[in-house]
């Protein structure tokens, strides 16, 4: 599909071009680059770029030229028109005589073509596909010049593409173009298809002989899939009728499922009980097995004396042997007693069956140790180790209830207590030996006797244990797999082969396929584990290598895995090795697609730093972390900003130049951003655009900051070469500190750093922000109360607020500055009128929010305030684009509600003033602080001072304070809002003015989709009244301005829910109203109002707003039909009509929706050209 789109629209490319409609092909070429479609774009590119086209003197030329008046025009036409005419005619001469040339040089070479025929036979067969394509890549020119009924086929498809594609500028520019042919209708013929430039697309590529050969595959293809429907249909009845079978089957089958799962329940109860009982037999066994132990101390102590005493035995010590005898039997009884009680438990677990086995052996053990501490000589202590590391005797046995419990008994615990795996409390295991018939060894006598163990029977274990769990593992359930870690531990540290070792620690990360937080950090506490025993160089050639295969891996748990074993594992290898390759491994997590990875990446690289010994890295990692601190995902940034930036500056102890790379950076994305306008000298061109992605990084680095800040106070202290001079409330920047530094004696550059770099820094930011961008000057107004916060009042007084008046241009106090920076605050004063203005838009709003608004400049901040509006109206020589400006930084104000009290009391002395400017100033103000405030507050405050200003004799302030009512209309839909406004609207009404009338209707337009239909209606009424009501005839142009309005109003108001009533009542007969008047309507709008009184009186009533554009302030407004709520930007609706339509008569043929709907898009084009066209000449007349 891309492939189709792409050759159509470079096939349109090709037309424009070569027909020489390049204002169509210009404007195609920024909605190509608009939808992101450069490749389709290049060839316009070059064109439009190509310097012979499009000379550079040429285009400055054309720039300087005079506008032409209209009748001078007319006679060059006229003029050009009669040179055409007559190259017309000899074109045509020129083509006749070309034809005559070509019949004859055709007949010419048909006689030497014939000769070379039987040659090139040959050759047509091995090139016949690269002829073909030949054919097919045949330029346009080929065909010779286009007839004139071919071009108007080809202009329509082409219009018919652009509108299809949503290239609507363009296709509105390529009828302008085409002044010889109207593109609304195409005569029938056989071209007249629709899409049809996909229709002919579609042909060229079937007039192919592949495409020939391709479509009769496909009619085989077609035969073939519908004999395997018809065998699907027959396949399909059958399976329903088994459909139905088993679905009474399954009935069956789910009732015995519900009384099997009921007997379950009971079993798995009556398992439960008896699982207890167990618990508790287990409990006192244990505590049994805790008193044979130390009776085996005991004995090993009697063999220590024996070793000391002469080979005659004392009768002393005979004695004590035979109260060691008494009290082992008396154990043997009491083991005896414990089996009887055992015994009547019902045996219906496999762990009861095991559980007697371990008991068995006990017995036999401690039968054995006794006759060999009576009878038989003493042996070496590491006889019993090698003895206990001999005998791996509980194996996966079928009758053992967990082949895991038994194996970490009998195995892990014997060959190394200290490791700190689980289960190390049995320590009578070391000497268990179970009965030959229940094992799957065969033991030899030989190690029950005395003679020593052999050494390599651990090793073995080991071995056996290594060759076992690979193939235990994948049979295990996922939730349990982790038991099996102290095995693959142990194996992994004692067994002596490297390849082995590398599968099982290869086993251990790849234990789970995609582990859960849980999971991950139960691996990565053994991998911990595991690193703290085997030491760095294992570390290093084992564990690390495992981590680097993983770090593609499909899935990101396991990369995450990666992630977090570089902060773990680091503490565990050389210091080298931290800061190169698990560094590199950080490094390329950083650029993982996902972002819990880089997240992860990003927390390992804090715990990370600590542990590097050298700083060697620190410009690489700095530089990291300012990657990760523009990543587009919210969680890397938020963990970047509160874990890795406080431990880069805890680490690298480089604050300041953290802080200057961050200033540049804040800059530097703002300052690669396009201006807003590329007339040099104007305010726009000074202002940027920002992108999504630039924006969101401007904000981030604010955050960042913000961050630093309690760095850069901290340091700011640490640094004072003046002794302590607080203040009594604790201030330390107090004033006496300050005078102190604005001697200028010492150095204090992290002082300085504040008020000198990062407020000239912001200043320089603010002053590329345009107005919209109210969110990044939120940022900076907290940034600046946070510093006065830290820093304290004396500072804010002292140093801030002076900076920030130098800016925008008022005298400052700079006795607290140091000499020599008095010049570079002094530079931030603006110096030319443009300068002025942005001070006043970008850096008076900062002024009052960020630092007159902190909580101890409140009065400041009013009489500053009162200074602004009131004397700054009185003046008379401020402009007007002045007090727009300062309305704006008002405004910004105000997105504080915790100064709208103090606002709202200048307000009312600016409403009661008796001079003119101030009242227009102050219903100015009103109209724009509307969205930020209540609904209570526009009752009590708003609306008062809107009644006041709106009473007034002066018609200027009257009209200011009916805009402002429909900015409150606009945003309010409370009942007794809209009721005022009603009230205050009739008062303005019955004045009679034309200019109120005009404006009334203006400002309830404006408000007309976001109000109540209470509001709507009477709009409606209003306009009926008004149009009933006799006008004038001599005053054209008053006539016309008011038409203009209504029209506007209705336009406004179809686009809107109107219910049935106000149709009947009020639309309909103010439509007849002003059709009545034609020489007043401009002819757009005269169609316009024809088109909404078919459709609301007709077949269809179908909402206008569906065809002819939403809320329209005004009408020639081209954003008003593109935009989201305007013409183009809103689809047909398809919805039934919310009205019965009683004459069926009224039903309009149908058509086509596309059709109708560019018919609907066309009418309306042209009114807003004839209304443009109309206004061209009233200014010209005037």
């Amino acid at each position: 599909m891309d492939v189709e789109r792409s050759s159509l629209c470079n096939c349109v490319v090709n037309f424009l071009l070569e027909e020489n409609y390049l204002l169509t092909a210009f404007e195609l070429l920024h909605e190509l680059l608009d939808d992101g479609r450069d490749a389709q774009a290049i060839r316009l590119k070059e064109f439009f770029a190509d310097s012979s086209h499009f000379p550079a003197d040429q285009i400055s030329r054309y720039n300087s030229l005079r506008v032409v008046d209209p009748q001078s025009l007319l006679e060059e036409k006229e003029a050009i028109e009669e040179k055409l005419a007559v190259s017309d005619y000899e074109l045509r001469l020129a083509l006749e005589d070309i034809m005559k040339l070509k019949t004859e040089l055709q007949r010419k070479a048909d006689l030497p073509q014939d000769k070379l025929s039987e040659s090139s036979a040959s050759n047509s067969v091995n090139h016949a596909p690269g002829i073909s394509r030949q054919k097919r890549d045949a330029p346009f020119s080929d065909l010779g010049p286009l007839k004139a009924n071919e071009r108007k086929d080809l202009n329509y498809a082409v219009k018919e593409y652009l509108l299809i594609a949503g290239y609507r500028l363009t296709a509105m520019t390529f009828y302008e173009e085409v002044t010889d042919q109207n593109l609304d209708i195409w005569e029938n013929s056989p071209a007249c298809v629709p899409d049809a430039l996909r229709h002919y697309y579609y042909q060229y590529l079937s007039s192919t002989s592949e495409a020939a050969e391709e479509k009769i595959s496909m009619i085989r293809e077609n035969e073939l899939l519908q004999k395997a429907n018809e065998s699907l249909n027959h396949k399909n009845e059958c399976l329903t009728k088994n459909k139905n079978l088993a679905e009474g089957q399954m009935n069956a089958l789910t009732k015995s499922l519900e009384a099997a799962q009921k007997d379950l329940k009971d079993k798995e109860k009556q398992i439960q009980d008896l699982k207890h009982a167990w618990e508790h037999q287990r409990k006192e066994l244990n505590d049994c097995r805790a008193e044979i132990t130390s009776l085996k101390m005991h004995i090993e102590g009697s063999r220590s004396v024996q070793i000391s005493a002469d080979t005659n035995v004392n009768p002393a010590h005979s004695g004590a042997l035979e109260s060691y005898e008494e009290e082992i039997k008396s154990l043997q009884m009491e083991i005896e007693r414990l089996m009887s009680k055992r015994t009547n438990i019902p045996d219906l677990d496999d762990s009861s069956f095991a559980e007697k086995e371990s008991i068995q052996t006990e017995e036999k053990v401690v039968e054995m140790d006794e006759n060999k501490t009576l009878i038989s000589p003493i042996e070496p202590a590491g006889d019993i180790d090698s003895n206990a590391q001999s005998l791996p005797v509980q194996t996966f046995d079928n009758n053992t209830h967990k082949p895991e419990e038994n194996l970490q008994e009998s195995v892990t615990n014997p060959l190394n207590n200290s490791d700190g795996f689980p289960d190390g409390g049995i320590l009578s295991q070391q000497d268990e030996k179970t009965p030959p018939e229940r094992n799957g060894f065969h033991l030899k006598s030989e190690i029950l006797g005395n003679g020593p163990a052999p050494e390599n029977m651990g090793l073995g274990t080991i071995q056996i244990l290594a060759d076992a769990l690979p193939k235990i593992v994948p049979y295990v359930l996922i939730n349990h797999r982790e038991e099996l870690l102290p095995l693959i531990m142990c194996a992994i540290e004692r067994h002596p082969d490297n390849a082995t070792r590398d599968s099982l620690t290869h086993t251990l990360f790849n234990l789970i396929k995609r582990p859960d937080e849980q999971q991950r950090r139960i691996i990565m506490d053994a991998c911990v584990s595991l690193a703290k025993n085997v030491g760095e160089m294992r570390t290093e050639t084992e564990l690390l290598p495992q981590c680097w295969e993983q770090i593609n891996h499909m899935y990101e748990e396991r990369r995450l895995l990666v992630a977090q074993s570089c902060g773990e594992l680091a503490e565990f290898v050389r210091p080298e090795i931290r800061d190169s390759l698990i560094l590199s491994i950080v490094q390329q997590l950083i650029e993982d697609p996902a972002t819990v990875v880089r997240e992860a990446a990003a927390h390992n690289l804090a715990l990370l730093l600590p542990l590097f010994p050298l700083m060697d890295k620190y410009f690489k990692v700095e530089e990291l972390m300012f990657q990760l601190a523009c990543d587009p995902s919210g969680v890397v940034v938020e963990t970047t900003i509160k874990e890795l930036l406080p431990a880069v500056i805890n680490w690298g102890n480089k604050l300041d130049h953290i802080l200057r790379v961050l200033l540049s950076h804040i800059l530097g994305c703002a300052q690669r951003c396009p201006p807003l306008s590329g007339v040099e000298g104007s305010v726009e061109s000074h202002l940027r655009v920002l992108g999504e992605r630039e924006r969101w990084n401007l904000d981030v680095l604010l955050r960042m900051l913000a961050e630093l800040l309690p760095y850069v106070h901290q340091k700011a202290i640490e640094t004072c070469p003046f002794s302590s001079v607080s203040e009594p409330n604790g201030t330390i920047f107090s004033s006496s500190l300050l005078e102190l530094y604005a001697g200028g004696h010492v150095e204090w550059p992290a002082f300085e750093w504040m008020h000198v770099d990062c407020f000239s820094g912001l200043i320089q930011l603010a002053c590329l922000l345009p107005q919209k961008e109210d969110n990044l000057r939120n940022r900076t107004t907290k940034f600046l109360l946070a510093v006065s916060e830290h820093f304290g009042d004396a500072y804010l007084t002292h140093i801030i607020l002076p900076v920030f008046l130098v800016a925008v241009g008022d005298d400052a106090d700079l006795t607290f500055f140091p000499p020599n920076i008095h010049l570079r605050i002094k530079g931030l004063r603006p110096r030319t009128a443009v300068a002025e203005r942005l001070a006043t838009l970008c850096i008076l709003p900062l002024l009052l929010a960020g630092v007159l608004g902190g909580p101890g400049k409140r009065e400041q901040l009013a009489d500053y305030l009162r200074k602004l509006l009131v004397e700054g109206a009185m003046k008379e020589n401020q402009s007007t684009s002045h007090n727009i400006d300062v309305v704006n930084a008002v405004r910004f104000l105000c997105t504080f509600e915790e100064h709208h009290g103090m606002i709202f009391n200048i307000l009312w002395e600016m409403v009661v003033s008796s001079n003119i400017e101030m009242k227009i100033g102050a219903a100015n103000i009103l109209k724009v602080i509307v969205p930020y405030i209540d609904a209570k507050v526009a009752s009590t405050h708003v609306l008062p001072a809107l009644i006041t200003l709106g009473s007034d004799q002066n018609l200027n302030v009257k009209y200011a304070s009916i805009d402002a009512f429909g900015a409150v209309a606009q945003h309010f839909k409370n009942d007794m809002i809209v009721d005022k406004i009603r009230v205050q609207m009739d008062a303005f009404l019955e004045d009679g003015s034309h200019e109120a009338t005009i404006a009334v209707v203006h400002s309830l337009v404006i408000a007309v989709p976001h109000t109540t239909e209470r509001l709507r209606d009477y709009l409606l009424s209003k306009i009926f009244q008004l149009t009933s009501m006799p006008v004038s005839a001599t005053d054209v142009m008053r006539r016309r301005q008011r038409a203009n309005a209504f029209c506007e109003a209705i336009r406004a108001v179809d686009a809107t829910d109107v219910s049935a009533n106000s149709i009947r009542d009020f639309l309909l007969p103010t439509l007849q109203n002003l059709l009545k008047d034609p020489d007043a309507l401009d002819p757009a709008h005269k169609e316009a109002l024809e088109i909404i009184l078919k459709e609301r009186s007709g077949g269809t009533f179908e909402a206008l707003s569906k065809v002819m554009g939403a809320h329209l302030g005004i009408a020639s407004s081209v954003t008003s039909f593109f935009g989201e709520g305007g013409l183009l930007g809103k689809k047909e609706s398809t919805e039934p009509p919310t009205e019965a339509v009683e004459s069926p008569k009224a039903v309009v043929a149908p058509a086509p929706a596309e059709d109708t709907r560019f018919m609907r898009i066309m009418r309306v084009t042209d009114m807003l050209r004839g209304k443009a066209k109309n206004q061209e000449e009233t200014h010209q007349s005037q």
